[in-house]
């Protein structure tokens, strides 16, 4: 599993049952993004952030970061991405990866340091972010794309059977993509809910697969604003969700004309914007 998950001795307690196992514990380490641009002959290097994730699928999560903050917009915006490596020892470094871009792109460094707004403990007021999203997210999500009930019930089912470190350390969130016809197309599990959603618009954004206007996705725990925001900047009509949204969460699906569901599961759910996506 790539280091994705580690085993600690534990003391379990069941009842009047007290004894000594061995647990499993998903694995959560930093990782730094670094971005590489400039002319070629005059290359220039940036820490861009450090984000807390499971190791594994690090260049999608990258990538996906950088696309949802409207960073890159076209796969020819990069060039390559790849761990960083220590210019004495010619060691890889650990959960650090650089993303070089194409010399063409212009990089504005005062808009890198105060892109980064969408946490939910950033402080920023609902009205700011909106307006700042709304000056990022240019996509038009078509409304013509409607599911049945039925489809949107069977998602979660297909998404358990799919959550395999999940189910071994109850730790993980995860971001799953289904066509129109409910096909599990893809599943990218992190400990942190926003790089699940990035390691799959990262994967899709290098796969030239964006703008996703003909896709559901279905995520593991509650919908807060920050995802609603990666929802729309990948063009996603339909955000499922296993848990609750946030107020601001719901205002933005209201302004980028996104459908969201929230408590999904195999038998109810809530709708809380643009209902006519859904057939009852």
């Amino acid at each position: 599993m790539q280091n994705k998950v580690t085993t600690k001795n534990i003391v379990k307690v069941i009842g009047a049952d007290v004894s000594e196992q061995s647990d499993l514990l998903v694995v959560e380490e930093p990782l730094e993004i670094r971005l590489g641009y400039g002319k070629t002959t005059n290359r220039l290097q940036k820490s861009l952030a450090v984000t807390m994730r499971t190791p594994g699928n690090d260049e999608e999560l990258a990538v996906g970061f950088l696309y949802s903050e409207n960073l890159i917009s076209h796969k020819d915006d990069v060039i390559n991405v790849k761990p960083c490596v220590d210019k004495k020892t010619g060691e890889l470094l650990e959960n650090v990866v650089r993303v070089e871009l194409s010399p063409t792109l212009v990089v504005d460094i005062k808009k890198l340091s105060r892109n980064f707004y969408t946490t939910s403990s950033c402080g920023v007021c609902g009205k700011t972010s909106l307006e700042l999203v709304e000056q990022t997210c240019s996509l038009e999500i078509p409304k013509s794309f409607t599911v049945s009930q039925e489809l949107i019930k069977s998602l979660p089912e297909k998404l358990n059977s799919d959550q395999l470190i999940f189910g071994r350390t109850g730790g993980l969130h995860a971001t799953a993509i289904f066509n129109k016809t409910g096909d599990l197309e893809m599943v990218r599990e992190d400990v942190g809910r926003h790089n699940a959603f990035d390691k799959v618009v990262g994967h899709l954004f290098l796969k030239e697969e964006l703008p996703l206007f003909y896709k559901i996705a279905l995520v593991s725990g509650r919908t807060s604003f920050e995802l609603l925001q990666k929802a729309a900047m990948a063009g996603l009509p339909i955000l499922c969700s296993i848990g609750a949204p946030s107020s601001l969460a719901v205002k933005l699906a209201e302004e980028f004309n996104i459908t969201l569901i929230g408590f999904l599961s195999q038998n109810n759910f809530n709708i809380y914007t643009y209902p006519e996506r859904v057939i009852l």
